[in-house]
């Protein structure tokens, strides 16, 4: 079945980065479209970035684009995130999902798949 795992999450101090991986199994990874969201406490889940199957289309919301990079590899049936000049504002539970389709979605609810989650703290 399918299998989500998060990691890289911790304490980074603002302008830092860090690089979350999301490694998965048990479905056919190159044909999903992947994405990365996040909840902070007291607030809905939002979408951060979503690559498609084969990572020729990305998508990535305002407050993170220019400073994250959502990337694939389709061999080690892996995603990752790399977040750079981090912000407090950035502090929340960090969340990988598969769609069903190759194609992104902006919506959580488009993603059937999600895994436990990693926190990123950011805080000096």
């Amino acid at each position: 079945q399918f299998h989500i795992a998060e990691s890289g999450g911790g304490l980074v101090q603002p302008g830092g980065s860090l690089r979350l991986s999301c490694a998965t199994s048990g479905f056919t990874f190159n044909y999903n479209a992947m994405g990365w969201f996040r909840q902070a406490p007291g607030k809905e889940r939002e979408e951060v970035a979503c690559i498609s199957a084969d990572g020729r289309r990305i998508h990535y919301s305002d407050s993170v684009k220019g400073r994250f990079t959502i990337s694939r590899d389709n061999v080690e049936n892996t995603a990752y995130l790399q977040m750079n000049t981090l912000k407090p504002e950035d502090t929340a539970v960090y969340f990988c999902a598969s769609r069903l389709i190759r194609y992104c979605s902006i919506s959580a609810a488009d993603f059937p798949h999600w895994g436990q989650g990693t926190q990123v703290t950011v805080s000096s």
